[in-house]
């Protein structure tokens, strides 16, 4: 379902990821971990065409790219295949709750704006907005705005739906919410997902596969349990010994 082959990425001199393989089946939730500034997001934000590989293909449901000799056509064809939520939201903040919904679908995909409006009605009722309806991004919470990127980004029938770190810009009593709501998604709707986390504990629940980054490669992979409880690179193992709070050994 996708498949990504020896992907590098530059910025200027700095090599920031370096020959990257990776696959994915339908369906599957992928969590990515590591230390940060690694190369994770980048690797989300070349997968959905924000920032343009320099060498390597990515294939997403048949449509494939070089990144040494891609079309705008086949750059379009990839990017539909893909939806995105953003850790610091990217809501459009001139556009009501319903409105920032019914973009993507109204001038991507040409929906006629009666479909559009029932289709984001369906999914901001799921993410607990109804009464928000005709409000603007500025009267509402971190956990709220988040909210209506989860809605857009199911809005619009991906494939593949990317979470880049989604919790990160949240206020700490909002992170639980968020997360909670990412679960309920990835089990009612049985969508490809990546998720960018620095939430372990998340992360072990939510996963089939689990991979850590660093360094711009990916060091190992494996399910949560495989990982969390018997990571076998030395780089895994002392970043999760590391992290601050336990991972407690599954039964």
């Amino acid at each position: 379902m996708i498949r990504v082959n020896n992907l590098h990425k530059y910025f200027g001199d700095l090599h920031v990821l370096k020959g990257i393989d990776f696959t994915a089946k339908q369906g599957e939730v992928i969590v990515i971990i590591g230390p940060s500034g690694m190369g994770k997001s980048t690797f989300l934000r070349c997968l959905n065409c924000i920032e343009f590989p320099n060498k390597g293909t990515i294939e997403i449901d048949g449509v494939k790219i070089d990144a040494q000799k891609f079309s705008e056509r086949e750059k379009i064809a990839l990017r539909k295949k893909t939806s995105m939520v953003f850790q610091n939201y990217n809501v459009f903040k001139n556009k009501t709750v319903l409105q920032n919904v019914m973009i993507p679908m109204t001038s991507v995909q040409k929906i006629k704006k009666e479909e559009a409006r029932e289709i984001a009605l369906t999914y901001l009722e799921q993410v607990g907005l109804m009464d928000k309806l005709n409000e603007y991004p500025s009267r509402l919470s971190g956990g709220q705005q988040q909210r209506v990127g989860i809605a857009r980004a199911m809005a619009v029938n991906p494939k593949v739906i990317l979470f880049d770190e989604p919790t990160s810009s949240l206020d700490p009593e909002l992170v639980t919410g968020i997360l909670d709501l990412i679960r309920k998604m990835a089990k009612a709707h049985k969508r490809t997902m990546i998720i960018v986390t620095h939430e372990m504990r998340f992360a072990q629940e939510v996963a089939d596969r689990v991979l850590f980054m660093d360094e711009g490669i990916i060091i190992e992979e494996g399910t949560p349990q495989e990982v969390f409880n018997h990571p076998k690179n030395e780089r895994t193992k002392k970043f999760l010994q590391q992290i601050s709070f336990g991972i407690t050994e599954q039964r």
